[in-house]
């Protein structure tokens, strides 16, 4: 309720009935959202500073306590103490809620908050809860809420439940605590736990646990609007017609290609690479190879459990492991990185230059120009935030550069996994990750267009245009 106060206090800046800003003080939607994942991790931290928060009773140092709120809220997963022994039940309800507000989004909880009392919305409500999906339209706003908050609380309570006969007979009625936690992070691509101090490495061969964990990571970083275009097209009937793929928009198309690309050929790699390493994979049957194979590609795309070290894996598979951590899930979910369909159309752009035609195709559909644009502002801008976070973390501390990279890849694609290199961050280190989590979770192009500078007045009059020589 705070967060909402505080949100709701930032929209006074926003006169709803001329829908224009007041000049004597305005906020952008974008720099709301910005300020309202600002406020939760902060209070956040005040809460997991308390000594109820710890399982020994001992306030832990304020900074790890802003680092777990930050990586919570971020659904990150990076940790610099271990979260099963260093907090309470207490302390672990304050991580689960911040993940799952950063999983759907501050401003969604919000809205949803709004909804169960009875509030309508208003302009101002409708324009952040566009900018927070970063979604092309209000039309639908308040149902499309709805149906996120009871998709998301559905899948997970399925989740949970199909986690419990692992988990339950291992720690009895802990269980389903462990159980509902699992669940929560998996789904919002968080990759804390509560299960051990190794992540899932002990459940490296379970199948019911890669399943689960799969499947739920997968759902959360596919994006809300893919589920609701696969539901409208099994709706109209179109299964019946095995035509389900040719009927949804190109987005889905996109992303849906995109990962399982990913996924399959992902594992792919990562079943050669390994495949004799005794370190990972080298000493496991077939069977568990492939499993451990999938799980890694899946959770490297932004979920963050390891079920094998990743200190251990040989040199390919660890920059095949930067890479699909840069990725990352699809738009509008719980998924980080440069996402599946920004990728995709750059890609096809540059195919489309190098073929010198005049835009790229995808499915037989034209890209816009304004698409390609924004998938090159949110690539640089990402690159640009990791390349700034590795050097400034290189500076601080005397550690491996593939570490460096590895850890600032992964804080700024709130994917979480580490080369166990998170516990020896030193003071200065641990802010620079906070700070790198951060950015990457409110994304790159909601950052660019909060701090860059607003332009209240379109210039009549274009810059001329002049060809320069590129490559």
């Amino acid at each position: 309720m705070c967060v909402i106060v505080i949100v709701k206090f930032c929209e006074i800046g926003y006169d709803i009935k001329s829908m224009k800003k007041s000049k004597k003080f305005s906020l952008s939607t974008t720099q709301i959202i910005l300020l309202s994942f600002l406020f939760t991790i902060l209070l956040g931290s005040i809460l997991l500073k308390l000594p109820i928060s710890t399982a020994n009773g001992e306030a832990v140092p304020y900074i790890d306590a802003l680092f777990t709120a930050t990586t919570s809220t971020c659904v990150t997963g990076l940790v610099t103490l271990p979260t099963i022994t260093t907090w309470s039940v207490f302390g672990q309800v304050v991580i689960l809620m911040l993940i799952q507000v950063g999983g759907l989004g501050v401003i969604t909880i919000m809205s949803g908050v709004m909804l169960l009392f009875n509030r309508k919305m208003g302009i101002g409500d409708r324009l952040l809860i566009q900018d927070s999906f970063n979604l092309n339209t209000m039309s639908g706003l308040v149902r499309f809420v709805k149906r996120v908050m009871l998709g998301t609380f559905i899948i997970e309570g399925i989740g949970a439940l199909m986690y419990m006969p692992v988990f339950v007979p291992e720690f009895g009625v802990r269980g389903i605590w462990v159980s509902v936690f699992n669940s929560v992070s998996a789904f919002c691509n968080a990759g804390i736990d509560i299960v051990g101090e190794n992540s899932l490495c002990d459940y490296a061969t379970n199948p019911l646990v890669n399943v689960v964990s799969s499947v739920l990571i997968i759902l959360g970083g596919l994006g809300y609007i893919v589920w609701w275009d696969i539901l409208r097209v099994l709706k109209d009937g179109s299964l019946k017609k095995r035509k389900v793929f040719r009927h949804l928009t190109l987005h889905s198309k996109i992303a849906l290609t995109a990962t399982l690309i990913l996924i399959f050929g992902g594992a792919l790699l990562i079943f050669i690479f390994e495949y004799a390493n005794p370190k990972t994979i080298g000493n496991l049957s077939l069977f568990d190879k492939i499993q451990v194979s999938l799980f890694q590609s899946i959770t490297t795309r932004t979920a963050g459990f390891a079920s094998i070290p990743q200190e251990n894996l040989n040199n390919p598979t660890s920059i095949l492991t930067l890479i699909l951590m840069l990725i990352g899930g699809s738009p509008v979910g719980t998924a980080g990185g440069i996402k599946t369909v920004t990728v995709a159309v750059l890609f096809c752009s540059a195919l489309a230059t190098v073929r010198n035609k005049n835009s790229a195709t995808l499915f037989g559909r034209h890209v816009s120009e304004n698409s390609v644009r924004k998938a090159v502002a949110v690539v640089v801008t990402f690159l640009t935030i990791c390349t700034v976070s590795a050097i400034l973390l290189m500076a601080v501390s005397d550690a491996n550069l593939f570490d460096v990279v590895f850890e600032t890849v992964s804080a700024s694609a709130t994917v979480g996994l580490s080369r166990n290199f998170t516990a020896s961050l030193n003071l200065i280190g641990k802010i620079i990750i906070i700070l790198t989590m951060y950015f990457g979770r409110v994304g790159p192009i909601s950052l660019a267009v909060a701090l860059g500078r607003r332009n209240e007045s379109q210039n009549v009059i274009s810059e001329p245009t002049e060809e320069i020589s590129i490559g």
